[in-house]
This record gives C-alpha cells, sequence and structure tokens, in this order.
C-alpha cells in the first residue's frame, strides 16, 4: 500500500509541476493523462483525491494566479494577460476571474476601484459590528471593538474601491438574522473575494445548522481533502464575513472552543446564545 501511495504521489508530483509548466498551451485532462501514463478516467479520480480539485480546477487557479501577476505587476492590459495566460481571448479571462476570485480582472487590476462598497456600523447581541455590501451583497462584516481599525480591515480587503458610509437593504436584510428569523440566511446574497479553495470551505460552513458545531477534521472530509485540516482553518481563518458564515461553529476535534478572529469569549458567547435560540423553538 505505501509503494502504491508513493507512486501515485510521484504521478500526482509530475500532474502539477507539468500544469504549472506548460499552463499557457491549457492542457487538457487527456494531454495530462498521457504525460503521467494513466488513463484520463483514474487520473482526474486520483488528482482530485490527492489535491482536493480537479486538474481543470488547478489549472484555472494556475492560470488566474499568472494572469493576476501580470495585471498587477507589469500593469499589462486584459487582452496581454489573456495573451500570456493562454486563453482564447478576455471573456475567458472575465469567466476565470468571476469564478476564482469574485471579481472582474478590471475590478482586480484596480484594486477594486471599480467597485463602491457602502457599509455601515451596527449593534449585535455580540457587540459593535461593520457591515459592508456591494450591489451584488454582502461582502464584508467584522466585529467592530475598534471601528477605525475594522474600516482599516476592509479597506485592505478590498483596496483602491470607493467606499460610502450608507446604510442600504441589503445590509438591513442581513442584519434581520440576529433579530427575526434565523432560517432565512438563505435568503441573505454574499459577494466574496476568495480562491476556490477558500469558497469550497465558506460554502461548507454554511451548510452547518444553527445550534449544532463541528470540527476542522470534518468540514475537511466534508470538501474531500480530509489530510486538509490545517488549510481548512487557514480558510477559516480568513473568513471575510462574520457570523453569516458561521466559523465560530467550527471546534477543535477534543471539544475544546478553539481560537476565533474576534476573540475566544465572542466565539463561546455565539456558540451559547444560537443553542438556547435554537432549543427554545423546539
Amino acid at each position: 500500500m505505501k509503494q502504491q501511495q508513493r507512486i501515485d504521489f510521484e504521478r500526482i508530483a509530475e500532474a502539477i509541476n507539468y500544469i504549472k509548466t506548460n499552463f499557457k498551451s491549457q492542457p487538457d485532462l487527456v494531454k495530462v493523462a498521457e504525460k503521467i501514463h494513466v488513463s484520463p478516467f483514474h487520473f482526474q479520480r486520483l488528482f482530485t483525491d490527492w489535491a482536493g480539485v480537479s486538474p481543470k480546477k488547478f489549472l484555472q487557479y494556475i492560470s488566474v494566479e499568472h494572469a493576476k501577476n501580470i495585471l498587477k505587476e507589469k500593469q499589462a492590459t486584459l487582452f496581454d494577460a489573456a495573451f500570456e495566460t493562454g486563453l482564447s481571448g478576455t471573456g475567458r479571462l472575465h469567466d476565470l476571474f468571476i469564478k476564482i476570485e469574485g471579481m472582474t480582472p478590471g475590478e482586480f487590476k484596480n484594486g477594486g476601484e471599480n467597485l463602491l462598497i457602502n457599509y455601515s456600523y451596527a449593534e449585535s447581541p455580540f457587540g459593535n459590528i461593520l457591515v459592508a455590501s456591494t450591489a451584488k451583497g454582502i461582502c464584508f462584516m467584522a466585529f467592530a471593538d475598534d471601528e477605525k481599525k475594522a474600516l482599516q480591515d476592509l479597506h485592505a480587503h478590498f483596496p483602491g474601491a470607493q467606499f460610502r458610509q450608507v446604510v442600504d437593504l441589503i445590509q438591513q436584510n442581513a442584519l434581520y438574522i440576529f433579530t427575526q428569523d434565523w432560517s432565512k440566511l438563505q435568503q441573505i446574497k454574499l459577494h466574496l473575494k476568495g480562491t476556490d479553495f477558500q469558497l469550497k470551505v465558506w460554502e461548507t460552513l454554511l451548510k452547518i445548522p444553527m445550534g449544532q458545531l463541528t470540527t476542522y477534521g470534518t468540514i475537511a472530509q466534508k470538501i474531500r481533502n480530509p489530510e486538509a485540516s490545517r488549510a481548512v482553518g487557514t480558510a477559516i481563518g480568513n473568513n471575510p464575513v462574520a457570523f453569516l458564515i458561521p466559523c465560530h461553529r467550527v471546534i477543535q476535534s477534543t471539544g475544546t472552543i478553539g481560537g476565533y478572529m474576534w476573540g475566544p469569549t465572542r466565539k463561546t458567547a455565539m456558540i451559547g446564545w444560537e443553542a438556547a435560540k435554537t432549543s427554545s423553538e423546539n
């Protein structure tokens, strides 16, 4: 078994190296599988098990990272970035950025310059919060014990965006989660920016029922990457939308509450509040 695992690892390492070296030619599944001498079907399954994403997703991620470097460091045009990345045109580049980065290539190049973000402060059962929204949905929510620092964090997350201190309907709808029917969470729209892995972890967090807890290892299993507990923890720690994306419902396998970006005391209070709220409605 160990020998087979070593062989599989060497194959995946070779495939990853090949994709990184030849991504500009956008090699398809058959081409890469042929390179490591396995069938396309077997390669698809093997790569996904080891890397946590499909070969196609991995190629897309590598392509976008390269395009980001070109746009940011060389200040290239979108056409040049698409050409240098091996994509057929700016349309494909646009689609990949929307899918992986949650923003257009132009928004990334300009540091969110074309993005208009409304933000406001509000009270919650767990303290003051800053909530921010775009036309697409909530893009940021953080507990604001220090309002100035919370605003700085928002600016750092979307450098170059235009900010207005305005309360809008998207924010109000999201804040109802604290005072009205929490079961309508799915009606709250989110506008998230993150890697494919982060988005997958955050999506899994959204499926944890209110009043229930899970572990980092369980999240890793649910995204079909059981060895990635540490990476899952990092993705959870980068969650840009407090409470709505319920990273507070994830604890250590030992039963210890564990860390929380906005403090373990607040995390404990949130878990207790949710448990009391759900038990009273049963």
